[in-house]
């Protein structure tokens, strides 16, 4: 499960408080050197990269219940037909105009 961050909001009134300067520790760590792949094998490694990533996205994913899911269909269904109708009924009027004046 996600980690999740809470932000307290300061008051509009009080200035922000600037955290205090910690000193500088005398031992400096070296970040490590990220060793790149091979050019060969860079759009593999950037694929599975993808596919991880978007496993992790689909994991956090809240689904609909089954419940909603036929409410939704149901409604693109219904939608679906009125616009249907309107179109036809678009076509019947502009078939009897053009027939007017051609005809």
């Amino acid at each position: 499960m996600a980690k999740i961050t809470r932000i307290k909001a300061t008051e509009p009134g009080k200035p922000k408080e600037k955290p205090e300067k910690t000193p500088k520790p005398e031992k400096v760590e070296k970040k490590k050197k990220v060793k790149k792949p091979f050019v060969l094998f860079r759009p593999f490694v950037a694929l599975g990269r993808y596919l991880k990533n978007s496993w992790l996205e689909m994991r956090q994913v809240r689904w609909p219940s089954r419940k909603s899911t036929w409410k939704m269909v149901l409604a693109v269904f219904v939608y679906t037909a009125i616009f249907g109708a309107f179109l036809l009924l678009l076509d019947v009027v502009f078939d009897l105009i053009f027939t007017k004046l051609i005809g």
